[in-house]
C-alpha cells in the first residue's frame, strides 16, 4: 500500500497528476506567449507538478533512479518558479526567471512521460528497447527543441507584453 492505495491505484493517481501537469503548463506556455499570467491554470500547472514530482519519491525503490534525480531538479526548479512568481511577483529579473523555470519544470515533465512511452509501450518499446535507439534519441531531441523555442519565445513576450490578469475560465 501507498499512501493507503493499492500500488495500481497511486499509479493511476501519479500519472493523473502528471497528465494534469502537462496539460495545464501547455496552457501557461501559450498564455505567456500571449503576454497573459493565466493564475488559476499557474496555480494548477504549479501544484500538480510538485505533486508529481513528489508522488513520484514514494514507489517503492532500492537505489536512486534517473527518474528520482530528474523529480529532484525539477522540484528545485519549481521551488524557483513558485519563488519569483508568487514571493517576489514577477518584478524585474524575476519575470523571465519564472518562465524559464516553468517552461524547465514542463519539460521535466514532459521528458518523464516520453522515457514512460518508450518503456510501457510495445510500438515504441519494440523500437528503442534499450532507450538508446535513434527513435528514443529522436524524440528526446524533438521536445528538447520544442522546449527551447517555447521558453525563449515564452521570456521574450511576456517581458515584452502588457501582461493581463485572465481567471481559469476565461
Amino acid at each position: 500500500m501507498i499512501l493507503g492505495m493499492r500500488p495500481e491505484t497511486f499509479t493511476f493517481v501519479h500519472v493523473l497528476l502528471s497528465l494534469v501537469g502537462i496539460g495545464s503548463g501547455f496552457v501557461v506556455i501559450f498564455g505567456l506567449l500571449a503576454g497573459k499570467r493565466l493564475d488559476g491554470w499557474t496555480g494548477l500547472f504549479l501544484t500538480s507538478t510538485v505533486a508529481t514530482s513528489v508522488t513520484g519519491f514514494l514507489f517503492p525503490f532500492d537505489h536512486l533512479l534517473p527518474s528520482h534525480k530528474v523529480g529532484l531538479i525539477s522540484l528545485v526548479v519549481l521551488a524557483v518558479a513558485i519563488l519569483a512568481r508568487y514571493a517576489f511577483h514577477l518584478t524585474s529579473a524575476w519575470r523571465p526567471i519564472y518562465v524559464i523555470s516553468a517552461a524547465v519544470a514542463l519539460y521535466f515533465n514532459v521528458l518523464v512521460g516520453v522515457v514512460q512511452a518508450f518503456l510501457k509501450i510495445p510500438a515504441l518499446k519494440a523500437m528503442a528497447p534499450t532507450q538508446k535507439e535513434p527513435p528514443f534519441v529522436g524524440a528526446q531531441l524533438v521536445v528538447l527543441t520544442l522546449f527551447l523555442v517555447l521558453g525563449i519565445f515564452a521570456a521574450k513576450r511576456f517581458r515584452n507584453e502588457q501582461v493581463r490578469v485572465v481567471s481559469r475560465t476565461a
